[in-house]
């Protein structure tokens, strides 16, 4: 996999010789988790193993720009992104491949290594397949984006990093062309800055048993805070709607689907502060508390709640994430979905996770 990429890169710089300007890094990470509601995980006293290791490279040749990263984790691989761009000139330029989908708070609503409860909709850190122009204009920065289709086109693989539509018990239906239109401002005061912005998304469903079309979409108001003595606080409102006529529909992403509420409100208040150490050991600690809400809509459905309180250590190229996290009725912290009437939901549940991991 890592000659087929060099070989890709070659190509997309045109010449040999550039290959001397191709950056080559990746990351290596050592994960612990422990989980109130596992009891053999809980017998173990939690476990530890090694989450992924992954490969990226990034390069320019004069206004040509690309990247890519292919990651390996402890059961699948899966692509998470692979992009070629072009920049225009310092404020404009354009990605075409699998590229983030700009949506919301940007690179991401969240500061732990969780994310937020967003991610797992399919809302935050998602890449998809198609084209993304970007534009600065002073405190104005633009998005408008066009995307075929998902990083993997089929639904049936649920070996992959993004959160997208699942196919499940042969009902497949794959997401077939999305518009995104992204705006934000900046406001500048004495020690500090304000990011307003809204997001619009919009996209259809094609449905392979009907050979139909289905719609959906989604939009946010979302405003980022930050001042010089390393605050920050994040607020985004979200809704979102899959017109399916159903209550639920199956995302999937780590190898596995699960039902998600069609419609519902998503509200993000993140609160974070960085320090600045700068000893043998510790070069900065960011301590944070990330908190969602799932407000669902329609019948057979509840609501859902995730909250992160953690920290994230820096010292050089190695990170150290340590979370506390803390849902109900919520998807990888003991719930069987978002947003989903499970009978099976028993409340708050909780999770121990530290994240050590080497970037080069």
């Amino acid at each position: 996999m890592k000659k087929h990429l060099l070989i890709a890169a070659l190509a997309l710089t045109g010449t040999q010789t550039a290959i001397a300007d191709v950056k080559i890094g990746g990351a290596v990470r050592l994960n612990y988790a422990w989980k109130d509601y596992d009891q053999s995980n809980k017998d173990k006293n939690g476990e530890w193993d090694i989450e992924l290791f992954r490969i990226d490279i990034n390069g320019d040749d004069g206004n040509w720009f690309y990247s890519a990263q292919y990651r390996w984790y402890q059961d699948f691989e899966a692509i998470h992104h692979a992009y070629v761009g072009y920049k225009f000139d310092e404020d404009r330029s354009v990605k075409v491949g699998v590229t983030l989908v700009p949506f919301g708070l940007l690179p991401v609503s969240s500061h732990g290594f969780w994310f937020g409860g967003t991610y797992y909709l399919g809302l935050e850190d998602d890449y998809d397949t198609g084209v993304v122009y970007e534009q600065q204009d002073g405190d104005w920065l633009f998005h408008a984006a066009y995307f075929h289709n998902a990083e993997y086109q089929s639904g049936d693989r649920y070996d992959r990093y993004s959160f997208d539509l699942a196919a499940v018990d042969g009902q497949r239906a794959d997401e077939n062309g999305q518009i995104n239109l992204r705006a934000e401002r900046t406001l500048h005061f004495a020690s500090s800055k304000l990011k307003l912005g809204a997001s619009a998304q919009i996209g259809r469903l094609y449905r392979y048993d009907s050979k139909t079309h289905d719609s959906r979409w989604a939009g946010a108001l979302h405003a980022d805070w930050s001042n010089d003595a390393g605050w920050q606080v994040q607020l985004q409102e979200a809704h979102y709607k899959y017109d399916t006529g159903t209550d639920t529909v199956e995302l999937s992403a780590f190898q596995f689907p699960f039902p998600v509420a069609s419609e519902a409100d998503v509200v993000s208040l993140n609160l974070a502060k960085t320090f600045t150490v700068n000893n043998d050991f510790v070069d900065t600690v960011t301590c944070y508390n990330d908190h969602t809400q799932t407000l669902a809509s329609g019948q057979g459905v509840d609501n859902s709640i995730q909250n992160v309180t953690g920290c994230l250590l820096v010292k050089g190229g190695l990170y150290t994430y340590i979370d506390w996290i803390a849902g109900k009725n919520m998807w990888f912290a003991g719930g069987d979905g978002i947003g989903f009437d499970s009978p099976d939901n028993t409340g708050w549940h909780s999770r121990l996770n530290i994240n050590i991991g080497y970037y080069f």
